[in-house]
């Protein structure tokens, strides 16, 4: 009983050390005097919220317009690499060897075999060094290869080949595949 005691006394001390302990009182500045005040100040941050708001918008308009301008030249660019071209040509390129490899190596040969194809069909210099330059594969091609995953890839496929002045070929997905 004598530790039922002790934790009285050490409840009763831990009030009376609150009990002493005044209340903060806020200064005269902090307390509101009247409504009418209150609701003024909340107008008046209202009023500036919406002025930055305003400002904000003005300044996005304007840097979607400087944007906008920025996107002119790049159009007359790429008619600048169209008027490039030398030679083009759609193709339709069997890939049914793919499919004699084992299944996880199909597509990765259907690529080479697109490779060797045009390589030999566009007349391109067979160095190495220098053909990983020459062939360039677009993105639409290989995700057109790569769509039904690495076990199967299309059985033929049609794509357009543009060969540029530099000697350089690209494959683009032939129109209406």
């Amino acid at each position: 009983m004598k530790t039922v005691s002790k934790r009285t006394k050490a409840k009763k001390d831990l009030s009376k050390e609150t009990e002493e302990e005044p209340e903060e009182e806020l200064p005269e500045e902090e307390l509101p005097v009247n409504e009418e005040e209150e609701k003024a100040e909340a107008e008046e941050e209202l009023e500036e919220t919406k002025e930055k708001a305003e400002e904000e918008a003005a300044e996005e308009e304007v840097l979607e317009e400087e944007l906008e301008e920025e996107e002119k030249p790049e159009k007359v660019e790429k008619k600048e690499v169209e008027e490039e071209i030398v030679e083009e040509r759609v193709y339709t390129i069997p890939l049914g060897r793919a499919w004699i490899s084992p299944p996880k190596k199909r597509a990765p040969r259907a690529i080479r075999i697109i490779r060797g194809f045009v390589t030999k069909h566009m007349k391109i210099k067979t160095d190495e060094t220098e053909e990983a330059e020459k062939l360039v594969i677009s993105n639409e091609v290989n995700e057109k290869i790569w769509s039904s995953g690495i076990k199967n890839p299309p059985r033929k496929i049609r794509v357009r080949a543009v060969k540029d002045k530099e000697g350089t070929v690209t494959l683009h997905l032939a129109e209406g595949d």
